[in-house]
Formats: structure tokens, sequence, C-alpha cells
């Protein structure tokens, strides 16, 4: 389906911003198959060089072919602003109306005005995030768990676009605030264990008072899942499959647990599953579960969770759609929720997927959340 969408939208592109241009038919034909090349580049990726989520071809590759499938998606949408105006305003103004609809030079600006966007946009993508600290009150939290730190990183996406260095700095960052917990949300690679290897080595270098536990997301399904959980076993990562552990801090206790990824299904592994999750979970206690995407939130607060931390919506990348993001996910997108008696955080993702690099007033974050006694 994404090719389909993307295919009508270079074909718009290609009619509607290349073809009203004073250039010769030649300078036209090669502008418009590049267009479309552009458009159906995870197409070409995946077939010959790896995968849809995980093509390994060079880092600069990869943020030139961002830059410029981001700026045909961006301007078929001025594109297409711009066109229905003009159809707005020629019974209005006939002279408006063609330069809505007609005008080269509009055309070449909002062009070059959506260039320079987009490669913004790459450059949030792929620079370290900066921390975000919130402050989540919880009834019933043990009073020693006031002001228990936890940080989360989600969706850090190893792959040849965020490559070891980045992956390094982004961990002595979280470092450096000395949590209490360290937790990771899923989406941690895109590729083999062969091909990331070396990216995901600093995760090893993560450190909690109460130790590092994560979970899959649905790219670790699409990268060699049950290869991927003791690659992460040997990075001293506890991984929470529909799980839960007990964490004691000055003689009291919280529950931390952990599910799967809807996306197991398609690989015939386990789904998520709360009840498996939180069985035999000590009574009336508080939990706080790591669920890698937002959906099934009113299940868990049913289940009695206290506190869900996701990610996987990155937050929708783009200011405006990120209305379609949430659409997609239960009316969630980033921030925290209140769901019945349950609070969820959703990140807006640490990293992100190699295949949109573009992120435009929707930035990454390592999230430091700190507990507190609902007065």
């Amino acid at each position: 389906m994404l090719h389909i969408i993307m295919a009508v939208i270079g074909l718009y592109v290609s009619a509607r911003g290349i073809w009203p241009l004073s250039l010769n038919l030649t300078t036209k034909i090669v502008l418009t198959l590049a267009v479309l090349c552009v458009a159906e580049h995870h197409l070409i990726t995946r077939t010959w060089f790896g995968s849809m989520a995980s093509p390994e071809i060079p880092a600069a590759v990869l943020m030139l072919l961002g830059w410029l499938f981001g700026t045909i998606l961006l301007l078929g949408f001025f594109i297409l602003i711009k066109d229905l105006l003009g159809m707005v305003a020629y019974p209005v103004s006939a002279a408006t109306g063609r330069v809505l609809l007609a005008s080269p030079r509009l055309l070449v600006a909002i062009t070059v005005i959506t260039l320079v966007i987009a490669a913004i946009g790459v450059w949030n993508a792929v620079k370290i995030p900066k921390v975000k600290t919130i402050e989540i009150a919880l009834p019933n939290l043990p009073a020693a768990f006031d002001g228990f730190r936890i940080v989360q990183l989600t969706d850090l996406h190893a792959s040849r676009l965020l490559q070891r260095p980045w992956m390094a700095a982004v961990v002595d960052r979280a470092n450096a605030l000395e949590p209490d917990l360290m937790v990771i949300t899923g989406d941690m690679v895109d590729g083999s264990p062969q091909a990331r290897a070396d990216d995901v080595k600093p995760l090893q270098s993560l450190t909690a008072k109460y130790g590092v536990l994560a979970i899959p997301g649905n790219h670790e399904y699409y990268s060699g899942y049950q290869s991927w959980l003791a690659a992460f076993n040997e990075l001293g990562l506890r991984m929470l499959i529909n799980q839960h552990v007990i964490i004691t801090h000055e003689n009291q206790q919280i529950v931390v647990a952990g599910i799967t990824d809807h996306a197991a299904a398609r690989f015939g592994l386990p789904d998520p599953d709360i009840a498996a999750a939180l069985e035999q979970a000590p009574a009336n206690q508080t939990i706080i579960l790591l669920a890698h995407r937002p959906m099934g939130a009113s299940a868990h607060a049913q289940a009695g969770v206290s506190l869900q931390l996701s990610g996987h919506t990155h937050g929708g990348q783009i200011l405006g759609a990120h209305v379609l993001t949430k659409m997609a996910n239960d009316g969630f997108v980033n921030g925290l929720y209140d769901v019945d008696a349950m609070k969820m955080y959703v990140s807006m993702g640490t990293g992100l997927w190699n295949g949109f690099p573009i992120r435009l007033g929707r930035p990454s974050e390592i999230t430091q959340i700190v507990l507190r006694t609902k007065s």
C-alpha cells in the first residue's frame, strides 16, 4: 500500500510541480523519473540493499534519500494546498487563481522552501535527543518510591543511519542522569544481530541502581526476534516477555511488568498477554507496565496497571501529520494520558526508523520520569 500511495504522490508532484515549468521535454522526463525513484526508494532498497526495515547502505545516502523523500511528501502537500486555494480564488479573482494554479515562480519558491524544511527535518531526526523530565503522581505509590527516577529510552532503531557513535552518545546522556531504573520500551534495532552487533554495543554500558529492563517492539520481530533475545541478554538487558519483576526499595515494593508486541502474531510468537505478565504478582502493589504501543491501554488499566510507559508513535514526527498517527493508535500520540485510573506516558521516541528520518515540531527525547506519591 505504501508503494501505491507514494507512486500517486510522486506522479502528482511531477504533474503539478515539474511539467508546468519552462523546461525541455528531456529534462521534464528525467526529473519525473528521479521523483518516482525517490518516492519508491523503499521498494528499491528492499529489493537490492537488504530489507525495508534495514537497508544496508551508507548513512549519508540514507540521509540524502530521507531529505528527498521528505521533500516529495511535503511538496505534494504544499502543492495540493496551493491548487485548492487557486481553485477557490479563481471565481473571485482570475488573476490570483492563475498565479496560484500556474505560476512557475511560485512553484520554484515552494520547492526551494520545502527543500530547506526537509533538510531541517533530517537534522532534527539524527541529532542527539535532549532530556525531557516529567513528574507523575500515582495513587498508593509506596512512600519510599516518592522521587524514584526512571529513565525511558524507546524506538532507538539502531541502523546504518543511527550507528554506534549516536547510540553511545544517547547512553552517555542517559547514564548521566543516574536513574534508579532504566527501561527500554521496544524497537531497539533494525537489522540482524550480525549487522548491528557494533551499533548496539553501547547498550551494554547502560547503568541504573535497579538495573535495565526492556521489551520488544514490532521492529525486533522484523529483524530476527529469537536471535535478538539472546543478543540482548548478552548486553545485560533484562527482557520482560509477558513477565514481571519486583523492585524493592527501602523495604517497600513496586511491580514492573513487560509485554510483547502485536507484531508477534505474524511470526507465530506469543501475543501481548497482560494476564501472564502479572501472574503471581503481589496484590495491591503499584504496577508499572512497559508496552511498546499505547494501544490496549484500557485493558491494561482494568488489569490494575498504575502506569504504562509506551513509545512506537514517534510523536507523529511532523506537526500536523501527528493527527493521523494519533488516529492509528487509539487516540494516543505523545505525552501523559489518564486512562481510567491508570496513567500512561507515550514518548516521542529517542530515535526513529531510517526509512523516514524527518522530525518537524515533534522532537525526539530521552525521558526522565520522577514518580510522586499522590497527595
